[in-house]
């Protein structure tokens, strides 16, 4: 099985950090790089290139809907996974009109985060 390639951008280093432990449980998942601010996700997805990218939908410089459209215009085939606390109707729309492949309420448990990247990478 190739391993799928993670990367892991939230402003928060112990979310950051919990999120990178969970994906690593995943058996064939390898956290590629992790990123701290929305320009830093960009720029990290740009050089790394990773198969799914999981990011906050709140960061510093650059919030999350507009990396999501960054992401995508550079790699339409990237997976995206969006983190949110807002399940709104709203905020779907807008996600999946940015070019967002999912998202997850932060609220989630870790097994639906490892099932959400399966899928996403899956296609």
């Amino acid at each position: 099985m190739t391993p799928i390639k993670v990367m892991v951008a939230d402003d928060h280093r112990m979310v950051r950090e919990g999120l990178v432990s969970i994906l690593e449980s995943l058996p064939g998942a390898n956290v590629v790089a992790q990123a701290s601010d929305g320009i830093e996700a960009v720029e990290m997805a740009r050089e790394k290139r990773p198969d799914v990218l999981v990011v906050d939908i709140a960061m510093p410089r650059l919030n999350g809907l507009e990396v999501v459209r960054r992401v995508k215009e550079d790699n339409p085939e990237m997976g995206v996974l969006v983190l949110t606390m807002h399940e709104e109707e709203e905020y779907v729309v807008h996600l999946v009109k940015a070019g967002a492949d999912g998202f997850l309420l932060k609220d989630s448990a870790g097994d639906e985060l490892l099932a959400a990247v399966k899928s996403i990478h899956a296609g």
